[in-house]
């Protein structure tokens, strides 16, 4: 079993992380700036860190196997994460991507299409470019994992398809993933790792 750090753990992606972790058994770090809301648990240690605060997180995260951030990629830009782990000695960082960065058919970005919303485009312009950070990265062993165009609640079904750098979408014309579905294809990719040094996405 693995040592997970979790940062943002209290979010709608890192709470249901942080499930899915301890349902395998692994331990789980769990790192927000107020951690009260997760309650004492079995298999959790709860730290409050400012994650802008590198010497705090460099510290929160030592001696862990692997840290997943999904932390907002708007306020906490990639040298806020990346250096720490890797002063750390974490060798494995895993990242709640976003999918504005997906490719559509024609091979242009989710984000440049026609209709993307104006009301995302600062997160999803932020979220390129903490993969752009990544891709010139030469000492972590990182994951960024994009989620369709609809994060949202809903089951865990176990039920999804894996791809690489496009946009998937349904049958039905759809492009979505619950947060709890995500959370399985995040966290097997902890146990036995496929996506070494690439982003990868998942969608029903």
């Amino acid at each position: 079993m693995s040592k997970i750090a979790i940062i943002g753990a209290t979010g709608r992606a890192g709470s249901q992380l942080l499930e899915e972790a301890l349902r395998r058994g692994h331990s789980v770090t769990a790192i927000a700036r107020d951690t009260s809301k997760i309650g004492a648990r079995n298999g959790v240690v709860s730290k409050n860190v400012d994650v802008l605060d590198g010497a705090a997180l460099q510290d929160a995260v030592a001696g862990h196997d692997v840290v997943i951030t999904a932390a907002h990629f708007a306020t906490v830009p990639a040298a806020a994460i990346v250096g720490p782990v890797k002063q750390a000695g974490v060798k494995r960082l895993l990242v709640v991507g976003g999918a504005g960065s997906l490719l559509l058919p024609d091979d242009t970005r989710v984000i440049d299409s026609a209709g993307f919303p104006a009301e995302y485009k600062a997160e999803a312009s932020a979220g390129a470019a903490f993969l752009e950070a990544l891709r010139q990265e030469q000492d972590l062993d990182w994951t960024f994992l994009s989620p369709s165009a609809e994060f949202v609640e809903g089951e865990r079904s176990g039920k999804f398809r894996v791809g690489q750098d496009h946009l998937l979408v349904s049958a039905e014309g759809r492009s979505w993933i619950t947060f709890a579905d995500y959370a399985i294809a995040l966290i097997d990719e902890v146990e036995a790792p496929k996506h070494s040094r690439q982003r990868f996405t998942v969608g029903y």
